[in-house]
């Protein structure tokens, strides 16, 4: 995104009044690969192809933020893999996480992780520092680190099944691996930031499975850690969660976490969202990514985006859809949500 960008979305982050709707979308490997036609195993492992991707598309929709931002990457490999987690790299698809904890009590067997040598944390850090002033110097700013959240990775590390059933039979247990988890979670953020330095000033959170448990399991499992996250970061930056799996046990306990934007799916319609949160905490979203962004025309696509922005009120929102751009998301369908949200504006 552009510095300009950022400041927008600072604002509206910040519950600021503002004169339009900005749009913002998130954008990373499922969707990019696909929809300039390049193999994802080119888009990870050749530098300069991936930064003309990202180039391309930050110029030909000049007026979306992307959020992170120059997203760098592999995947959801980075914070699994300095636990051991393996990871399986596809020719046409991103990369996929297969467990290797296969007992708790085994944790305690773990060595040391090094967030700055160990996985795919190691190659992504190189890689920012390939194209950090690069990207700088095309006038674009990397505002956010980003990482997979602490039951996410506790999942992509233990099994998701194995680790939900863990919340009931070993409690202790699990919390011990969530709690290894929330530390690699923070010094994989803390790790991005140095490398990038001082044009950092967010960060940007997702753990769809916290999406799987009841509001008891929330409080026990998920709230403490996600809000140890946030605080250990400069109160005055931008936390920004995402979760396109049920919110319904998390969203009231989210801005008490600490964040200031919340990305979520089209499980839960935006009106009744806005009433449990709408004035503490900013809305980003909640055009249906794959009905509506992927599979609907243009038409069906402008239509759902003017409910959305209908039912927010005009205010506490940032257009987007409901979580990540999926693939196959076609440029027609990002431009109709673009007018629909022109049209909007104007008559606001």
């Amino acid at each position: 995104m552009l510095p300009q960008q950022w400041e927008t979305f600072k604002r509206a982050a910040r519950l600021e009044k503002m004169d339009e709707i900005p749009m913002a979308m998130i954008i990373d490997s499922p969707w990019i690969p696909g929809y300039l036609g390049i193999s994802h195993m080119d888009y990870f492992l050749d530098p300069e192809l991936w930064f003309q991707s990202n180039l391309k598309i930050m110029e030909e929709f000049p007026d979306i933020i992307f959020v992170p931002s120059w997203w760098m990457e592999y995947g959801m490999a980075a914070e699994p893999s300095v636990l051991g987690a393996k990871i399986k790299f596809w020719p046409d698809n991103t990369p996929s996480e297969y467990h290797t904890l296969y007992r708790l009590e085994d944790i305690k067997n773990f060595p040391e992780y090094e967030i700055e040598a160990d996985g795919f944390a190691a190659l992504t850090l190189h890689r920012i520092k390939m194209h950090k002033q690069r990207i700088l110097d095309h006038g674009y700013t990397l505002p956010m680190v980003t990482a997979r959240g602490p039951l996410c990775t506790a999942g992509f590390v233990r099994g998701t099944t194995d680790f939900m059933l863990d919340l009931v039979d070993d409690p202790e247990g699990a919390h011990k691996l969530i709690d290894l988890c929330t530390n690699v979670v923070i010094d994989w953020l803390k790790a991005q930031a140095k490398v990038i330095g001082d044009t950092v000033e967010s960060i940007f959170v997702l753990d769809d499975i916290v999406g799987f448990v009841n509001e008891e399991h929330y409080e026990e499992f998920a709230h403490p850690y996600l809000k140890r996250i946030c605080d250990a970061f400069p109160k005055d930056w931008i936390k920004v969660y995402h979760n396109d799996a049920d919110i319904n046990a998390c969203v009231e306990h989210l801005p008490d976490a600490g964040f200031n934007v919340l990305n979520w799916g089209k499980q839960t319609d935006i009106e009744e969202v806005k009433d449990l949160v709408g004035d503490r905490m900013c809305l980003m979203g909640n055009v249906n990514p794959l009905e509506i962004g992927v599979r609907g025309s243009p038409e069906e696509v402008h239509q759902a985006t003017m409910d959305v922005l209908e039912k927010s009120g005009g205010e506490g929102i940032i257009l987007s859809v409901g979580g990540g751009t999926s693939p196959g998301m076609p440029g027609e369908n990002i431009r109709a949500m673009e007018a629909a949200l022109k049209e909007y504006n104007a008559k606001s």
